[in-house]
């Protein structure tokens, strides 16, 4: 059997074995408890809320807002740095592998629908993130710090993960009734918003991913220089387009800034020129052309 063909479902096992390892504080989801333990002082490289049941370790991005809103006190070092090295090490292939709201996005796609193709609409749109990214997650928090308002905007306002991981976990639990108590307008407000992007995913394909998410932007940021990733051997492709236009994303070339690793186009490469690498390591793929092989 070719090797490629199990590429799909290794990913998906990846992703799978990545959610159970972040939220493997399975007591947490059997008492409707947050963990608070010293593992909270670390952060997962995907989206994964703090205030799940389940979580063991920090979000990243709710990290960054927190240590921003912060800033007029300490700086932000340790949690940038955080994000810096997996940026560098991993890029977005965090988003492709590890994250896990990115396979719930995934699944929800899998819901047998018409399907909202990409475009040059949808690659427009894709730029938002970046807007929430400076916006929600650093000028307002920072703006608010200095006047001793710790504001983790984007987490307060937007973030659907936050939401279902957290907030809808915890108050469907039965031990947690007290919490109902408190719902309000920001709830039902973020309710709102987490049930058009879980829509919106039925429809489009990783549609929070590509358009609205920040951390995705912060990683797309350090993409070109990330360890890990696909990449194309250039003496192997004769630039026919096939990974671009059969990519689910919103690429211009494979790897780029809105590139999440997902390894499927080296499924449909029909030269064999793209490959799955730590450096210049092949992990994944097909070997490397003889003369460079042994230079």
């Amino acid at each position: 059997m070719d090797r490629r063909l199990k590429t799909p479902r290794v990913r998906r096992l990846i992703q799978l074995y990545a959610a159970l390892l972040y939220n493997a504080h399975l007591k947490g989801f059997a008492k409707g408890q947050i963990y608070t333990g010293p593992l909270k002082n670390l952060c997962v490289p995907g989206l994964n809320c703090y205030s799940c049941p389940g979580a063991v370790a920090a979000c990243p991005l709710g990290a960054l807002q927190n240590a921003i809103a912060s800033a007029a006190d300490r700086p932000a070092f340790y949690v940038v740095g955080v994000l810096l090295v997996f940026g560098l090490l991993l890029g977005r292939v965090i988003c492709g592998f590890l994250c896990p709201f990115g396979l719930i996005q995934e699944l929800l796609h899998k819901i047998p629908t018409k399907k909202v193709k990409k475009s040059p609409l949808t690659r427009r749109i894709s730029r938002i993130k970046y807007v929430l990214l400076v916006l929600l997650v650093v000028v307002i928090p920072l703006y608010f710090a200095f006047r001793r308002v710790p504001l983790p905007a984007f987490c307060k306002y937007v973030c659907p993960a936050g939401t279902l991981e957290g907030a809808v976990l915890l108050l469907l639990h039965p031990a947690n009734t007290a919490l109902r108590s408190l719902i309000g307008g920001l709830f039902w407000w973020k309710l709102w918003v987490l049930l058009a992007v879980l829509l919106g995913c039925v429809f489009v394909y990783r549609a929070f991913c590509r358009f609205l998410c920040p951390l995705g932007a912060l990683y797309g940021l350090l993409s070109k220089l990330a360890l890990l990733g696909v990449r194309v051997d250039p003496s192997r492709c004769t630039d026919c387009g096939a990974c671009v236009s059969q990519c689910p994303t919103d690429i211009r070339r494979v790897g780029d800034a809105e590139c999440v690793h997902c390894m499927h186009c080296i499924t449909v490469c029909p030269t064999k020129a793209i490959s799955f690498r730590a450096g210049k390591l092949v992990l994944h793929g097909p070997e490397l052309p003889e003369r460079r092989r042994h230079s």
